[in-house]
């Protein structure tokens, strides 16, 4: 992906063609899990309906990405009982995520579902697409992230509004971790080896994840997604 500025943008915050890339970082790296907030309904064993999109079309395409900055862990999700996934763009190091093409008004909707408001309205991608990023609320995921551009069209992405430094790290569950770990080796391009490391290093993870335990994962069928959010 290329860090140059997205460059010219459509007056919702799109490419030229109205499309974005909606840079995916934690459970919706999968393209089964990010068909229910495009098409709506409930993924085995959540405890949440998604009404989905406005336009229920897929992806036109899904690639593997590395964004700047760092991946860790923090708050706890009710359903998977752990931490969940957030992108500090500002920290040193390097995140593996997977972006789906899709249009502005997707990714608007999208993103009003992990912001747990109605789909349906207007999102100002403006401001994330020149600025880089564009505080819309206080809530986990409610701070939206330019980091670049690929192919032309800005990459999006949203995050906590804080810092990794200034929250509390807290350990993933092992249905968390696990789901993850499949939805970057879905991406098709690291090795088991590549993203064991990546996910045992981050911030939530280190210390009380091993590389061979989150291997493990990977192994073990019983331990199954709940279908939680991010």
């Amino acid at each position: 992906m290329r860090d140059a500025p997205p460059g010219e943008a459509d007056g919702r915050g799109g490419g030229p063609d109205g499309k974005v890339w909606y840079a995916s970082y934690g459970s919706n790296m999968h393209l089964d899990r990010l068909a229910h907030y495009i098409a709506g309904g409930r993924p085995p064993g959540a405890a949440r309906s998604y009404p989905g999109c406005r336009d229920r079309r897929p992806p036109v395409a899904s690639v593997p990405v590395e964004l700047r900055g760092a991946l860790y862990f923090a708050t706890r999700s009710p359903v998977w009982r752990g931490g969940r996934a957030f992108y500090d763009p500002e920290a040193e190091g390097r995140v593996l995520a997977r972006a789906h093409l899709v249009s502005a008004e997707q990714f608007t909707d999208i993103a009003a579902q992990e912001m747990y408001r109605e789909p349906g309205g207007e999102l100002d991608l403006g401001e994330a697409v020149r600025a880089g990023r564009s505080v819309l609320g206080a809530g986990r995921y409610e701070t939206l992230i330019c980091p670049g551009s690929l192919d032309g069209r800005p990459v999006l992405t949203f995050t906590a509004p804080w810092r990794m430094h200034e929250v509390a790290p807290t350990a993933p569950s092992a249905a968390y971790l696990r789901h993850l770990a499949q939805g970057l080796l879905e991406a098709g391009a690291w090795d088991v080896d590549t993203v064991t490391a990546y996910l045992a290093a981050c911030p939530g993870t280190a210390g009380l994840w091993t590389e061979r335990a989150v291997a493990e994962l990977l192994r073990d069928d019983t331990d199954r997604p709940n279908g939680a959010s991010a």
